[in-house]
């Protein structure tokens, strides 16, 4: 395995995202994100594009989880791209997921992309987010 360090912009949006995970604040979250984010959710076959729709989705998602911890990091050749593994509970279900984030060269993050398993951690999560997001679908259709 290569080892890549992240730039110093990078470095520092990934130290601002841990700092979101804890305070679950949009104004954490807000100056992490391009524009032109595009948030690929475990639960939705079309993508959510743009900054209002994936800070509602990341912030509702960082609300329902219960115990949630990252556990390992891995990072790109290039250095843009970073992978975050986690864990957490959902209503008392267990689930084990992936982080995918891609950044831009000065730091904010374009693509963000999750991965959820098991099956049974999965529907819970998608049940608790359609249940909160259910007067937002609005806002989440770009």
């Amino acid at each position: 395995m290569v080892e890549k360090r992240l730039s110093s912009f990078i470095e520092s949006s990934l130290a601002a995202w841990h700092h979101f995970i804890s305070t679950n604040l949009a104004d954490d979250l807000l100056p992490l994100l391009a524009e032109e984010i595009v948030f690929r959710s475990p639960v939705a076959h079309e993508p959510y594009p743009g900054r209002e729709a994936a800070i509602l989705v990341l912030t509702t998602a960082n609300s329902v989880f219960q115990d949630f911890q990252y556990h390992r990091e891995c990072v790109s050749a290039d250095g843009l791209n970073v992978v975050l593994e986690f864990e957490a509970k959902v209503n008392g279900r267990e689930l084990k997921g992936i982080d995918f984030i891609r950044f831009d060269a000065v730091g904010k993050i374009t693509e963000f992309e999750v991965m959820v398993r098991p099956l049974s951690g999965l529907k819970e999560l998608a049940s608790a987010m359609n249940e909160r997001l259910a007067s937002k679908k609005k806002l989440l259709s770009g």
